[in-house]
């Protein structure tokens, strides 16, 4: 059997993502296979610094984070999947996929290269229910 969670509880469960994330989150794009949740990264493409706090509030268990500046890319590659770390640089935080389309996180394009501008136009997190 599946388990349903009230509304109001998946949002808490998504704003404690911003809470445990903290201020000063870094969010890494990376080419190649995403691996097992906080497993070895591979290539990091382009890292962007994420707001403080890095979303408002969760509605409807979605989570909207405030898009960041721009950045330009630290190595060449084909972006797949993402990482929030804390400021540490090290704190696993979550991961998700990248893509122009169809992704948690869209870029304005997965052809990265060093010292070209990269964009995220969209990114949401959403607490599924079964």
């Amino acid at each position: 059997m599946t388990t349903g969670y009230n509304v109001l509880l998946r949002n808490a469960q998504m704003d404690a993502i911003t809470t445990f994330a903290g201020a000063g989150a870094k969010l890494r794009i990376y080419d190649g296979a995403r691996p097992a949740t906080g497993g070895a990264a591979t290539t990091l493409l382009a890292e962007f610094t994420l707001a403080s706090p890095f979303a408002p509030a969760a509605a409807a268990a979605v989570l909207s984070p405030t898009l960041p500046a721009n950045t330009t890319g630290a190595a060449a590659g084909t972006a797949s999947w993402w990482r929030i770390v804390k400021a540490d640089g090290t704190t696993h935080v979550l991961d998700g996929s990248a893509g122009t389309s169809a992704a948690d996180l869209i870029l304005n394009t997965t052809t990265i290269s060093v010292g070209v501008a990269v964009a995220v136009t969209a990114f949401t997190i959403t607490r599924g229910n079964a």
